[in-house]
């Protein structure tokens, strides 16, 4: 990722792999599977600038386990990595561990 960065209070996202089965031990088809909404982030922005023109840093940092919603996001490919670009704003939280 080191030619690409992103602007203002934009982060990059990898997401995270699918469950390949349910928990009752079903195999889901690709076919069948919905893209995941959780990812790591793989760069940040420098920050938004708030009404007085200072930047306000993001709270999220590279390496942050995020969920984020469904439809969020510009998805890019980036080196031939599929990858999502969103804005800190549609990130929903940080995950701390197991959930």
């Amino acid at each position: 990722m080191s030619n690409f960065r992103p602007l203002h209070d934009r982060v990059v996202l990898r997401r995270v792999a699918a469950a390949e089965k349910t928990a009752g031990g079903i195999i889901i088809p690709e076919t069948a599977k919905e893209k995941p909404v959780e990812a790591v982030v793989v760069a940040v922005g420098p920050g938004a600038r708030d009404e007085r023109g200072q930047i306000v840093p993001l709270s999220v940092k590279e390496g942050d386990h995020v969920l984020f919603g469904k439809w969020s996001g510009t998805e890019v490919t980036i080196k031939g990595e599929e990858l999502l670009i969103a804005k800190e704003s549609d990130l929903f939280g940080i995950v701390d561990g197991a959930y």
